[in-house]
């Protein structure tokens, strides 16, 4: 808070009277010029200081005002003061317009000695200054501040890129010097003398300045509620419109294409009115309110205002003005309209050249059709006229082909879209029956084909085609077809016999690729089959000399799977027939053979189980194994079989009848000090009866190895007895030989597997190929249709277990074991392969 100011007299003595204390309280008014350093201070009278809060003050003493000057106290004697001599009225009003001008103070007029001190001015006497004392200043001093830093506003700016003597921003867009302020003639408002910018913002903001425009605009605006000084009265302004000016508003108002002549002559009645009034375009309803009604009585006229004398016109004739406004009305709608009607008819010009245009080109369209028609039909009645009996000149099968040729060629829009099917059947038809009419298709199955495939070509509906329909109604090859050369077809197949199939399949293998197909299929599902199907019934395998499988087996490839229909009763004929068969028969085989691919596996295993595996295993039932003199017709009619039945049946009837009686055979012989020589022959003799392909099944080898284990343990027993000397070593160099064989063939049939699976693999995803042993296994089960999956909660010495079809395996460092009798067993994945078989 700011000390207090005491101001003394001359003298240097307080002044009773004014015997003032400052008021140390804050009030709005110090917060409101706390900022204010030259603000005048409210000096405490004795009062206020000696009743405190309770004094009693005038609210206008409270603050001083702006001017400086305090509420004077009318109760106090009259002290006169010498003011001077009183100035005259011309420098009064000099002295009110320099006041009124703000001349900026400087801080130079202020007094040096205004300090905490009281002036020698007198008592009462407060400084004069108007307004804040810290107002206005002058910008001769700008920046005179920085004298007395060290300059660090200017170090900043230059830091960041300011050029002194430009302006600021990023493309010294600023102004360089500070904003000028420009002195106002008067106490008017803003604009009141003109415009007010300076030459620095004319510089600055070069922007066209229309102020003066809009002053002459204003003072135009405001003589217009003056009166005139001389006293003439104004001569009537006219408005003159062109025909142009009428046009353009008629576009503008109303944009439309055609003419409005209905509208314009539209009869409208009004009846909002208390009488009822006629119109005769809607034009006129605009102009009803300028009509001057005279229909009202004298009282419902406006009455003149009160206080002004009604001043009536010299000359006024409203019914004339109104009559001649709608003169002017009616004038400019028949210029409006004759504008629009001009345009309109301007448009309909272009648009019908246009259309004139488009059609010259149809009918030069037309011309070239009717022209190219009438060379049709000219080419058609030709035809016709040659097709007569009478004619001298007939046509052939080949001339008319060629007119038909000719207009495909030259006419192709024509005949396209002409009707082929009744000019077809008017032609052409006739002229196919007589070609065909001595026809034997089974002594000359390709005749006719040439001629029937060039006319496909030129009737054959290609729309028809790529939907695949069978319209007869629409294509007339298909007509042809079906209505001339399939009576030939039904004549000759009803004469035909099944079991000389050869010609028969000869022709539809001709006439399959030219015939539709749905043709095709109904020679072959309607009359072939039927045939074939009753000559199976009468079949008899036991009494016909004639395999079956010579007639029927060559429609294999026209009919595929419509034949399946029949090998249910042949199976059953079949089986029939192999009831009082013995394998010493080898007919059966001869008559079976051929059907081995054209049965499915299935049912093929399950016919040759049913009938041919129980005649089999009766014969090796039958065998006796004599090894000095050894009957081996049985065996043969067995092993005959082999490619006929599945290694799976043939294992299981040598296990069953072969392989006990053998081994039987054998151990007798080692019991009688045999000659291991002979052993040795008769072993490699059996062996080399079987196939590689049956020595490979598990099965088979293991009893081969259990024949050579059964002579070492014959040999190594025989220690003390007499031994035929070398039998030892010819016994182990046995087995060690043909075990060896067994791994080479294992090897080789992994190999030649591997190689074949990367031959099928050529093409495949990456992601496809097996990654490890465990994939191989799986892929290989996929493609026998084998069963592989792991078997849930078991395990073998930290192994998962997994079912291959019925046998249980795992897998170890990429080598499965296989579940025997007592141990877990070794085994090559086709030994695995076979085993689930």
């Amino acid at each position: 808070m700011s000390l207090s100011h005491l101001y003394r007299d001359g003298e240097g003595h307080m002044d009773d009277d004014e015997d003032e204390r400052e008021n140390f309280e804050i009030t709005d008014w110090d917060l409101q010029n706390e900022f204010n350093p030259n603000r005048q201070r409210h000096w405490q009278t004795k009062e206020e200081a000696t009743y405190g809060v309770w004094a009693e003050r005038d609210s206008d003493e409270e603050r001083p005002s702006f001017g400086g000057k305090r509420a004077r106290d009318y109760s106090a004697p009259v002290n006169f003061i010498s003011a001077g001599l009183k100035k005259g009225a011309a420098e009064e009003a000099e002295l009110e317009d320099s006041d009124d001008e703000e001349k900026p103070v400087k801080q130079d007029d202020f007094p040096k000695d205004f300090g905490p001190k009281k002036l020698k001015t007198g008592g009462n006497f407060k400084p004069s200054q108007k307004g804040f004392a810290g107002g206005t200043k002058s910008f001769m001093d700008f920046g005179s501040w920085e004298r007395h830093t060290k300059g660090i506003g200017q170090k900043l700016l230059q830091k960041m890129g300011y050029v002194p003597g430009r302006g600021l921003g990023k493309n010294a867009q600023g102004i360089i010097n500070p904003i000028e302020a420009r002195q106002r003639k008067g106490k008017g408002a803003v604009g009141a003398y003109g415009s007010e910018r300076t030459t620095q913002s004319l510089q600055d903001f070069p922007v066209v300045d229309s102020e003066e425009e809009a002053e002459e605009e204003f003072q135009k605006e405001l003589s217009q509620w003056r009166k005139d000084p001389s006293g003439s009265k104004k001569k009537p302004k006219y408005s003159y419109k062109t025909v142009e000016e009428l046009k353009a508003k008629g576009r503008i108002s109303k944009k439309l294409a055609a003419p409005q002549k209905e509208l314009s002559q539209v009869k409208v009645i009004d009846m909002t009115g208390r009488e009822q009034k006629v119109y005769y375009s809607y034009s006129q309803i605009s102009h009803k309110h300028s009509v001057p009604d005279d229909g009202l009585p004298p009282q419902s006229q406006p009455l003149p205002l009160p206080g002004k004398e009604a001043k009536a016109p010299g000359f006024a004739l409203p019914e004339l003005e109104h009559n001649l406004q709608l003169l002017i009305d009616l004038t400019e709608q028949e210029i409006i309209q004759s504008d629009r009607q001009l345009q309109y008819e301007r448009d309909m010009v272009v648009n019908l050249s246009h259309e004139l245009e488009k059609m010259s080109e149809v009918l030069e369209h037309e011309e070239r059709v009717i022209a190219n028609l009438s060379k049709v039909l000219e080419m058609v009645e030709e035809c016709e006229r040659r097709m007569q009996p009478a004619c001298g000149d007939p046509l052939t099968l080949d001339e008319c082909a060629r007119v038909f040729e000719t207009l495909q060629d030259k006419y192709y829009e024509e005949y396209r879209m002409s009707d082929r099917v009744d000019l077809a059947v008017a032609i052409v038809y006739p002229l196919v029956k007589e070609y065909f009419k001595e026809w034997d298709p089974l002594k000359d199955c390709a005749y006719g084909t040439e001629v029937i495939s060039r006319w496909k070509s030129l009737l054959e509906n290609d729309q028809l085609l790529s939907h695949g329909g069978q319209d007869l109604s629409a294509d007339a090859f298909h007509r042809l077809i079906w209505e001339v050369w399939m009576p030939f077809v039904r004549n000759i197949v009803t004469q035909w016999q099944p079991r000389n199939c050869e010609p028969m399949v000869d022709f539809l293998d001709s006439w399959v690729h030219i015939i539709p197909v749905w043709i095709s299929d109904n020679i072959l599902d309607q009359l072939i089959f039927p045939k074939l199907q009753k000559e199976v019934e009468n079949w008899n395998p036991l009494t016909d000399t004639v395999p079956i499988h010579s007639w029927v087996h060559p429609w294999l490839p026209l009919m595929q799977a419509r034949l399946e229909p029949l090998y249910s009763p042949i199976r059953s004929k079949l089986s029939s027939a192999l009831q009082k068969w013995h394998p010493s028969d080898s007919s059966a085989k001869l008559i079976l053979q051929p059907w081995k691919d054209v049965f499915t596996p299935g049912s093929w295993e399950a016919f040759m189980v049913k009938n041919i595996v129980p005649k089999l295993g009766m014969c090796l039932g039958e065998l006796v194994i004599n090894p000095h003199q050894q009957h081996m017709d049985a065996f043969y009619w067995v092993i005959d079989w082999e490619g006929m039945i599945s290694v799976s049946s043939l294992v299981g009837l040598l296990e069953k009848h072969f392989f006990p009686k053998w081994l039987q055979v054998l151990c007798s012989w080692l019991s009688n000090s045999p000659n291991y020589e002979e052993i040795t022959k008769w072993y490699l003799g059996w062996k080399s009866m079987f196939s590689d392909q049956v020595l490979a099944h598990p099965s088979v080898k293991d009893k081969f190895n259990e024949a050579l284990d059964i002579m070492n343990r014959a040999v190594s027993s025989n220690v003390g007895a007499y031994m035929q000397p070398g039998a030892r070593e010819n016994i182990a160099y046995l087995t060690h030989t043909e075990r060896r064989k067994d791994f080479q063939y294992e090897a080789m049939q992994e190999r030649r597997e591997a190689e074949n699976m990367a031959q099928r693999g050529i093409g495949v995803a990456a992601s496809s190929v097996p990654m490890n042993f465990k994939d191989l296994i799986e892929t290989k089960a996929e493609e026998h249709n084998i069963v592989f999956m792991p078997v849930i909660g078991k395990r073998h010495e930290g192994k998962q277990l997994y079912t291959f079809g019925r046998i249980v395996i795992y897998i170890d460092r990429g080598v499965v074991f296989v579940q025997g009798e007592k141990t877990w067993v070794p085994t090559s994945l086709q030994s695995l392969i076979d085993m689930a078989k």
